[in-house]
C-alpha cells in the first residue's frame, strides 16, 4: 500500500523556508527596491545559495 501524499512534507517545509527567507531578505532591506529585490531573493533562494556555494568552490 503506497501513499499519494509522501511529498506533501517536503513541500510544507521548502514552502517555511521560502517564508523564512523572504522575512529575512525583508529585515535586510531598507528602501523600496531593496524590498523588492528582497521578494525576489526570497522566492529564489536555492538557485541563490547553489550559485554561491559553486563561486566559493571556484567551480
Amino acid at each position: 500500500m503506497s501513499s499519494s501524499n509522501s511529498g506533501a512534507a517536503g513541500g510544507a517545509i521548502y514552502g517555511l523556508g521560502i517564508l523564512g527567507a523572504l522575512v529575512y531578505f525583508w529585515q535586510q532591506a531598507d528602501g523600496f527596491w531593496e524590498h523588492a529585490w528582497s521578494v525576489v531573493q526570497g522566492l529564489f533562494w536555492p538557485a541563490f545559495m547553489v550559485y554561491e556555494g559553486f563561486k566559493a568552490l571556484g567551480a
